[in-house]
């Protein structure tokens, strides 16, 4: 089975679990997802301080609909878990027409629409309609059963850790909270998982690479209080995965401070793609984990390759973001641009010329040469002439990419012969 296939079928898989910032839902997703590569889980408790939050009860539900005047069910999350309002508190009560009406939710623009619509912090009951279905709603008496619990259980967040040799590390972060969405939730979980696996497998790894999948917002909070200081110590390069499954163009969005490693390999890298459909967004602090990581405490070189962005297409947190505006081919080609990334992270070094003062004799050095029958100079040569002038121990291998506009696998190469002669040192 190929890849493709694959994220398909743990796709499938996938969404119908309802899932919430706590729960088995939550549990039983990554549980899958571990049948990828293996996650490390932990458990927070609930009540447990992390920074300024704190870890709330745990989600339980057991079954959620509405029985309607006419005795028929609706608004049942058997059929569509986002029917129910994430987080609800139980209520089991026959309410008026317009009692039930305070506690819907729909959006009047988007008739066909059910919203996705949380209360993690704010206890109250609600469910979620399409606008059309609820102006349908005949008067008269209504029966709501929701058979939920808010218990001291605890939020599951895993990990899933790559020693390289060295402690610097590549930081990977994407969330598992969202029930029933496909771009803005399950893209992401299942690019970074598949991504995960192909690094796995590589023969060699330079740096180390850390996944995490948490929930959004309170679970990055409390990954940061585990494992904060370590990320400030050793990550070089930091992507929250997200947003990541249509067929969108791809879409960088900065890091706070702009100018990080994390920013340049994903310009370097979307400059050599053949299409050239890409966009930028600068930094913001809205949307995502990415604002987490970024916040002035910690200040990571954090920032993010999408497709379409959240919030930038019209069925973003709503039924209608589901497996029919996905493209499962989009999303390997996304994981593509992802590999890529991490082989220019791994390529880049810095190096110094022991031999500054004027040009050194390359003639002697093996395949750094002229072509003598055109006079011209090979790549090879413009190669190791720009990393002569430039490798000062204060530019990287990437910078002089963008300089010289030569492929960085090239200057790796040529680099590390000249180091072998003698002329560079390694200034990692």
């Amino acid at each position: 089975m190929n890849e493709v296939n694959e994220i398909e079928n743990m796709f499938d898989e996938l969404w119908p679990i309802l899932r919430s910032i706590t729960g088995d839902g939550v549990r039983k997703t990554h549980d899958i997802l571990s049948r990828i590569v293996p996650l490390t889980r932990y458990e927070i408790p609930s009540g447990t301080k992390v920074l300024d939050w704190t870890i709330p009860p745990e989600w339980v539900v057991r079954e959620a609909y509405v029985i309607n005047p006419d005795g028929r069910r609706i608004l049942d999350i058997a059929e569509n878990n986002l029917h129910l309002l994430n987080y609800s508190i139980p209520f089991q009560q026959t309410v008026s027409r317009e009692e039930l009406d305070q506690h819907l939710y729909s959006i009047p623009d988007k008739a066909n629409a059910i919203p996705y619509v949380i209360s993690y912090y704010n206890p109250t009951w609600g469910f979620c309609i399409s606008h059309k279905e609820r102006m349908q709603l005949p008067d008269g008496d209504y029966t709501v059963i929701i058979d939920t619990d808010h218990i001291q259980g605890s939020l599951t967040l895993s990990e899933f850790v790559l020693p390289g040799e060295t402690q610097q590390e590549v930081f990977f972060h994407t969330y598992t909270c969202h029930p029933s969405l496909a771009h803005n939730e399950l893209s992401g979980p299942l690019a970074a998982i598949f991504l995960a696996r192909r690094l796995s497998q590589l023969p060699n790894r330079r740096l180390t690479y850390r996944f995490v999948f948490t929930p959004e917002t309170i679970g990055a909070i409390a990954y940061l209080a585990m494992r904060g200081e370590e990320l400030r110590q050793n990550m070089i390069a930091g992507y929250v995965i997200t947003c990541v499954g249509d067929n969108g163009p791809l879409t960088y969005k900065y890091s706070r401070d702009g100018n990080t490693l994390a920013d340049r390999v994903a310009e370097y890298v979307f400059d050599q793609l053949e299409n050239g459909r890409v966009s930028y967004r600068p930094f913001d602090p809205y949307g995502s984990d990415q604002r987490q990581y970024c916040s002035q405490g910690y200040r990571l070189p954090v920032g993010s390759i999408m497709r379409t962005p959240y919030g930038e297409y019209p069925e973003y947190h709503t039924s209608l973001d589901n497996k029919n505006i996905m493209d499962f081919e989009a999303m390997a080609k996304t994981i593509d641009v992802y590999s890529k990334v991490v082989n220019t992270l791994e390529l880049n070094r810095t190096y110094k010329n022991t031999k500054p003062y004027g040009e050194p004799q390359l003639g002697k050095i093996k395949e750094i040469y002229y072509n003598t029958d055109t006079m011209h100079a090979s790549d090879i040569t413009l190669a190791a002439k720009w990393e002569i002038h430039f490798c000062d121990g204060e530019h990287d291998l990437l910078d002089i990419a963008n300089m010289s506009r030569l492929d960085i696998d090239l200057l790796y190469k040529v680099a590390e012969r000249l180091a072998s002669a003698g002329l560079f040192e390694h200034c990692d």
